[in-house]
């Protein structure tokens, strides 16, 4: 394969960057899909060797979408769904030559409508052709604000060592609202905001209307999603968020038109939805669970709630849920990249007795841990004392047919030490956690 040699100056390392490389030596191609601006077309750039912006030429991408895989392997095809045929086009090219690896590199910040469900859609899935990494915005690890003291890789091996990390509870405050968007690191907290804010102007002006779908209810649904952060809110909830009690009944969006909102907002990699984790691993109850919901980027919460670092000091159950989804950016980055993650790496736990845990990491041999996300020390022992529950009630019952988990950890916002409470239970600072 080609050195690459498009690596923009100033590139920050991302964690899916070995990632990247891995599948480029497995498949004949690798799309890397994400939220806008989250640095997916630098990531690209640095392991390809030439490139098409298929926006610059959108024309030609549509009248002939070969011609966009013109170039120097790997090379890349940037925001590849604005011509959705350039997908099977990848696809017929990987299988016109036996063995291909690392043929193409497709960026993608939105999936389209339907595979095959459209004239120019694709028609086939690309399995076992097209390799796919999900990327986030950066995690603290990323851009330099995590110790990385802590490897989530090393806590499933059983490695683990004590440190201590700088605590600043202003400072944690302004990470959450500066985001992870690599254009936006270096700047401070308001300022950042409105790229967040942009973000989302952007979002209900074009990429919604796009897709056929109307900016101003996405706009309501947005709002409701913030403020039922990190829930399973029903239906029911949602639309009377959107609508309220007032509007006239035929104002009011229909469940199945609501599904297909939320359904867009997860193809435009805005939302992310996390899926409940019931043991054992084949029960049928696993499928039913309503899902949780967060942003991208927890930035975007802050946008859309109309908050600033001070509000939000003010507010601190308000932040509590800004940070949790902080927290899952975070460990989603750090379980996507373990050698063994699952296609879900990351679920939630919650039973029908109220026991909950705010995330599990599942890898696909089976092994498994436990979190709980905490702002402060003050909250620190509730959470361990309910991980240990967790663990009693699903390791210790005969009919469950569970394996106790690995570990668990309390992952905790304004905190020095990261620590060993006892075998196997952990409190970790957010900023000394890594991949």
């Amino acid at each position: 394969m080609p050195h690459a040699n498009l690596k923009p100056d100033g590139y920050l390392p991302r964690i899916v960057d070995e990632q990247v490389a891995h599948y480029l030596r497995v498949f004949g191609a690798v799309e890397v899909a994400g939220a806008k601006w989250c640095g997916k077309t630098w990531t690209a750039l640095a392991h390809g060797s030439s490139v098409s912006y298929v926006e610059n030429d959108l024309g030609i991408a549509k009248e002939d979408p070969s011609l966009m895989l013109l170039g120097e392997r790997p090379h890349v095809v940037d925001e590849w769904q604005l011509a959705p045929s350039i997908w099977d086009a990848v696809r017929h090219g990987v299988d016109a030559q036996r063995g291909l690896r690392g043929g193409w590199i497709l960026t993608g910040s939105s999936t389209p409508v339907s595979r095959g469900g459209g004239e120019d859609a694709p028609k086939h899935s690309g399995a076992g052709r097209i390799g796919r990494v999900r990327m986030l915005p950066m995690s603290l690890a990323e851009s330099g604000e995590s110790a990385c003291t802590v490897s989530l890789a090393c806590l499933f091996e059983g490695e683990f060592t004590s440190s201590k990390v700088p605590s600043d509870t202003l400072e944690l405050v302004r990470l959450a609202c500066r985001g992870g968007w690599p254009e936006g690191i270096d700047l401070d907290a308001e300022d950042a905001q409105l790229l967040a804010r942009d973000y989302l102007r952007l979002l209900f002006s074009e990429s919604v209307p796009r897709h056929g779908k109307d900016g101003r209810a996405a706009r309501k649904l947005v709002a409701s999603l913030a403020r039922n952060l990190g829930q399973s809110p029903t239906y029911k909830t949602i639309l009377a968020d959107m609508y309220g009690e007032e509007d006239e009944p035929g104002a009011l969006m229909s469940e199945v038109t609501l599904a297909s909102y939320l359904d867009l907002l997860n193809r435009l990699y805005l939302t992310e939805e996390v899926e409940g984790w019931v043991p054992p691993r084949r029960s049928r109850k696993r499928l039913s669970v309503k899902p949780k919901r967060y942003f991208a980027d927890p930035s975007l919460a802050v946008a859309t709630l109309g908050m600033s670092p001070q509000s939000l000091l003010d507010d601190w159950q308000t932040f509590g849920l800004v940070f949790e989804n902080l927290c899952m950016r975070d460990l989603m980055v750090y379980a996507r990249a373990l050698p063994l993650a699952g296609d879900v790496p990351v679920r939630y736990y919650r039973d029908d007795a109220g026991l909950e845990a705010d995330a599990i990491v599942e890898l696909a041999d089976g092994r498994w841990a436990a979190f709980e996300f905490k702002v402060g020390e003050s909250k620190v022992g509730e959470g361990v004392a309910s991980l240990k529950r967790l663990r009693k009630k699903v390791s210790e019952n005969p009919k469950a047919r569970t394996s106790p988990p690995e570990f668990l950890a309390v992952i905790a916002g304004v905190s020095e030490y990261a620590r060993k409470v006892e075998d196997g239970v952990y409190v970790i600072p957010l900023r000394a956690l890594c991949a």
